[in-house]
């Protein structure tokens, strides 16, 4: 099976809940405010339909102001809130590379780049023989990981670093997250960035703050602004879009 050169980001996370669909949208409109054509493409979508007020379409389409449909974004949802291999097993489907791929296709055509957003963590069951890594990987895009800013995401991050790492994806950065109001008091916040750059040898571009209000999408780009690096984030899409220009 030939690679698909798509231009853009894959934003995995370490762990399911740590915050991707958040900074996900909020990088996205933060750059399409600066006149950036992005879009957000969610491959795979388990737990929730895509036009449900909670699901991560609904969420990527409100707060990252792109016009395609949630259905356009999330391609393949199933009900089950279970593993995407699972979740679509529960409905007697068995997905396929091929087809995760081709649900992304339009979005390439329509947009400069695409900030994809995996399903959980890198070594999430896709299909029966392959992880959500290797989705990165056959996309050719540049890994940007969120992980948990309070205690043990030095591990949880460094173990998808590795695991990113051997199956040959660059792994272009990584952003902290504060997931819960205890870790606002957290200690080890104030070293972790340091700890992973130290180790990982990958930068960390930023770290969100807890938020405790209704987001709306202003608020979001503000936090993208104030806290991220967005400009090491949009030259390495620059790059991307670049690369995918002199294949063509």
């Amino acid at each position: 099976m030939t690679k698909d050169a798509f231009s853009g980001l894959f934003i995995s996370g370490t762990d399911t809940g740590v915050g991707k669909t958040m900074v996900t949208a909020g990088i996205a409109a933060a750059l399409r405010q600066d006149g950036e054509d992005i879009g957000v493409w969610k491959p795979v979508q388990s737990g929730a339909l895509a036009n449900d007020p909670d699901s991560d379409a609904f969420r990527l389409k409100q707060w990252s102001g792109v016009a395609d449909s949630c259905t356009e974004i999330a391609p393949l949802v199933f009900p089950a809130p279970l593993t995407p291999l699972l979740a679509a097993e529960a409905i007697g489907k068995s997905l396929t590379m091929d087809e995760v791929v081709a649900g992304g296709r339009l979005l390439q055509q329509r947009h400069t780049a695409l900030l994809v957003e995996g399903a959980g963590g890198l070594a999430v069951p896709l299909t029966r023989a392959e992880m959500m890594a290797h989705l990165a990987a056959h996309l050719q895009l540049p890994l940007l990981l969120v992980a948990r800013a309070g205690l043990g995401t030095i591990n949880h991050t460094l173990l998808s670093v590795w695991y990113a790492r051997k199956l040959g994806i660059e792994v272009a950065g990584v952003i902290l997250n504060v997931t819960r109001p205890e870790e606002t008091t957290d200690e080890s916040v104030k070293t972790n960035a340091k700890m992973i750059e130290y180790y990982g040898q990958v930068p960390v571009w930023g770290t969100f703050p807890w938020i405790d209000e209704p987001l709306q999408q202003q608020k979001l780009v503000s936090i993208v602004r104030e806290q991220i690096n967005l400009e090491k984030i949009r030259t390495c899409i620059t790059s991307q879009v670049k690369k995918g220009e002199m294949r063509r």
